[in-house]
């Protein structure tokens, strides 16, 4: 190109025929220029001066254009990465992913008279749900019961009591709840742990006691970390410590509760939600404004509403679709499906704490959080 805009005309101080390398093209600018015309490079369309011009501009315009795009994308302030990194950091604390703890529990004891029906049901569980796309989770029927033919399998230990009263289906004559005390003791620890992430919440420390926490929700949300797609399984470390729908009922809890959520877990693991995400759904949960008994609203409302704006921008922001398509809307759904989850597990530990032979087996601490649901 330089070349052809000087005019030059080149002379060979050899014979005319060098052999042009990447080490040597300088030393003979005329076979250079030859070699350039025989490979098929063209004078004709050579750029003008005024053409190299334009398309310098058209460059340097795009450039702008993508650095407006980019400066218009939403960011994570400084201030939001460093909510997200404490809440992450909290659970980091509270949270111990090789289950060690689980050894100091009362040991599980699983009654073999209901294996085999409830191996039986949880394979059934597991076959109806394996295959179920995630978008599924999320129409209006999602939480349609499973077949019917779980259910009985799944109580062959079980003895409904006919009784007419609006939880006559809670009321289960406990014939034996070997899992109780094991499955008592991880939920006290669950506990104890939940409240330690929810006292690292920046402006958790700040609430009314009854303002601060709806435990059983966030342990559903944390269990999920260790639920398993494959088998439908809670897997916490060794076999001893592999939760079963079966090890569920052997503590007390009816299909009525264990069907939505399973299906829970399943939508949830689903999801396959960033640790960031999952830690703010965590503290989102634990500030819930319209749980029951809350006292001050509005000062609950604002710190969830701070830890939403920071999951909307963290998913526009990290998550980008086809993961993130709709996923805000679905973590939320999620919120409400755990509050469904929560006033069934309450009606079924009434239930249990009315059997003086099994509310024994409870720890003071699982007695005392959910005293005023079972009150």
């Amino acid at each position: 190109r330089r070349s052809m805009k000087r005019k030059a005309m080149f002379t060979c101080p050899f014979n005319g025929d060098c052999k042009i390398t990447k080490d040597n093209r300088r030393h003979c600018q005329a076979c250079r220029l030859k070699r350039c015309v025989d490979i098929g490079m063209m004078k004709e369309v050579i750029l003008t001066d005024e053409e190299v011009q334009r398309k310098r501009e058209m460059i340097l315009k795009r450039k702008e254009e993508e650095a407006l795009k980019e400066s218009l994308k939403p960011k994570l302030s400084e201030e939001q990465q460093k909510v997200i990194n404490i809440l992450l950091e909290a659970h980091r604390k509270t949270y111990d992913p090789t289950y060690s703890d689980f050894t100091k529990f009362r040991p599980p004891v699983r009654s073999s008279s209901s294996n085999k029906g409830a191996a039986n049901s949880s394979s059934v569980l597991t076959q109806d749900l394996s295959s179920e796309d995630s978008t599924d989770l999320f129409v209006s029927d999602a939480f349609s019961t499973f077949p019917e033919s779980v259910e009985p399998q799944m109580f062959s230990n079980l003895v409904l009591a006919e009784e007419n009263d609006e939880s006559s289906s809670m009321n289960i004559e406990f014939s034996r709840l070997s899992m109780l005390p094991h499955l008592a003791d991880l939920v006290s620890y669950s506990i104890q742990k939940v409240i330690g992430f929810a006292k690292m919440i920046p402006g958790f420390r700040d609430l009314a006691p009854e303002d601060q926490i709806g435990a059983i929700e966030v342990i559903m949300l944390r269990s999920n970390q260790s639920f398993t797609l494959d088998d439908m399984t809670w897997t916490c470390g060794s076999n001893d410590f592999k939760y079963r729908v079966s090890d569920v009922t052997q503590a007390g809890h009816s299909m009525d509760l264990l069907e939505p959520l399973v299906k829970f877990q399943v939508g949830l693991k689903k999801l396959n939600l960033h640790e960031e995400e999952h830690v703010l759904l965590m503290a989102i949960c634990i500030l819930s404004p319209d749980r029951p008994g809350v006292q001050d609203t509005s000062l609950v409302e604002s710190l969830q509403d701070r830890l939403l704006e920071i999951l909307q921008t963290y998913i526009r922001c990290r998550h980008p679709p086809p993961g993130g398509r709709l996923l805000y809307a679905k973590m939320i759904q999620k919120l409400a499906d755990l509050r469904s989850l929560n006033e069934e597990h309450s009606k079924q530990y009434r239930c249990l704490s009315f059997q003086p032979e099994h509310s024994m087996q409870l720890t003071p601490l699982v007695l005392e959080v959910f005293g005023n649901e079972i009150s």
